[in-house]
């Protein structure tokens, strides 16, 4: 499922169209040719993910470039990136170092020969901000107990 994700956020950077542009093509063609093959639920998740955050993404891994620019790497790359980091920040269910090994075996799949350690490199730099990122957007999701957000206190 990962692997698709990539291959439609890969396919969206060269085009240069949406990815979920790309999704919706995906779901028409499925509907009238069942060979193309259904766009799964996960796999949408995730790119209508790396969709809606693709610019607050970019800004996290331009920050954890080291001696690149993010235009700069190869398109497979950003893909796998953009992705992982995705993940990395809004998959509670899945570990931390499942992400990057799943990212560093589509690197070593679809990418160059030092494309796996790099894309390791710049996770493990970003993995190290997931726990508290997770813990943020579960702090916001959840109201405080013993809040009335209503209450006395509220503007």
């Amino acid at each position: 499922m990962r692997r698709r994700a990539v291959d439609i956020l890969f396919e969206a950077d060269v085009k240069q169209v949406p990815a979920t542009q790309l999704v919706n093509e995906r779901r028409g063609w499925f509907a009238e040719h069942d060979a193309v093959g259904q766009m799964s639920g996960y796999v949408v998740t995730l790119v209508e993910g790396v969709a809606g955050d693709e610019s607050q993404i970019d800004a996290v891994l331009t920050s954890h470039l080291e001696n690149w620019r993010l235009e700069r790497l190869p398109a497979v790359d950003r893909a796998i990136l953009r992705l992982a980091t995705w993940e990395l920040f809004n998959s509670a269910d899945v570990d931390v170092p499942v992400v990057v090994d799943e990212a560093v075996t589509l690197a070593s799949e679809l990418s160059t020969e030092g494309s796996p350690a790099f894309v390791n490199g710049v996770l493990d730099r970003i993995a190290a901000l997931a726990p508290q990122v997770r813990a943020a957007a579960v702090a916001q999701a959840v109201p405080r107990a013993g809040r009335d957000p209503e209450g006395p206190g509220a503007r």
